[in-house]
């Protein structure tokens, strides 16, 4: 049996067992043996309360002034064109009931389109894009809307088990109004054949939460000999939000 086989077969047994159980989960599991970091990764004691004005005055502050419109097109950081598919990415941030969350601070960040980072910890082999870092970020109007600009990531190997490979995926941030009310997700897109075979998307035992980590393609958004169009929607709260990678913490 290799790697990726017994990989698959741990996750549709432990699908089966919840399935079994009754046990609906919206949310990423924290200790998800198939992926091998959240044995080590998830908390084993309990969490020690913190101060938010102690936390506020060492953390990071932002505003309005600090975000400017370019930083939400990744293509137009550099000299030169970054290589790949152009895309666009946009979509409404919500909460439980459907009202927008105005000013929200969205930032992204993403493999190239060789499905490698800009990071000296990947040794991926695959080609840097001296024309590409990306990271990007925008913040929401007055409708709850964000808007990227930015190249289509690759696939791309890790070493959770023998040959393991990441679905094309973007990472995004999302601040409420001060540094502690930061969230943490994954955007992916549609059609993806390594959904199946990555424990990270399948550490979310509910089929209708992992759905909604997938974008959906929209020709509307798509523009003529530019750019393909994706929109994905995130809702922070309530019994349709989306999962999140610090929900439980």
């Amino acid at each position: 049996m290799t790697g990726q086989t017994q990989i698959s077969a741990e996750i549709r047994a432990l699908h089966a067992d919840y399935e079994c159980a009754g046990i609906e989960e919206t949310q990423p599991r924290l200790d998800f043996p198939p992926y091998r970091s959240s044995v080590l990764r998830h908390p084993k004691h309990a969490l020690h309360l913190a101060d938010p004005e102690a936390a506020e005055l060492r953390a990071p502050c932002f505003g309005e002034d600090d975000v400017d419109p370019l930083d939400a097109d990744l293509t137009v950081q550099h000299a030169g064109a970054p290589i790949g598919e152009r895309t666009v990415v946009t979509g409404r941030i919500v909460d439980g009931n459907g009202r927008p969350v105005r000013r929200q601070l969205v930032e992204i960040w993403q493999a190239n389109a060789s499905g490698r980072y800009i990071h000296q910890g990947d040794q991926h082999p695959a080609p840097l894009d001296p024309n590409f870092t990306g990271a990007g970020r925008c913040l929401t109007d007055d409708d709850g809307f964000y808007r990227f600009t930015t190249i289509k990531p690759g696939p791309y190997p890790w070493r959770n088990h023998h040959n393991a490979w990441r679905p094309a995926h973007i990472h995004f941030s999302l601040f409420g109004t001060d540094f502690t009310q930061r969230m943490i997700t994954q955007m992916y897109f549609p059609g993806d054949r390594l959904f199946a075979l990555d424990p990270i998307y399948q550490s979310i035992t509910d089929q209708k939460a992992r759905d909604r980590l997938v974008a959906t393609y929209d020709h509307d958004i798509t523009s003529h000999e530019w750019a393909t169009g994706y929109r994905w929607d995130i809702v922070l709260t309530g019994p349709a939000a989306t999962p999140f990678e610090d929900h439980d913490a």
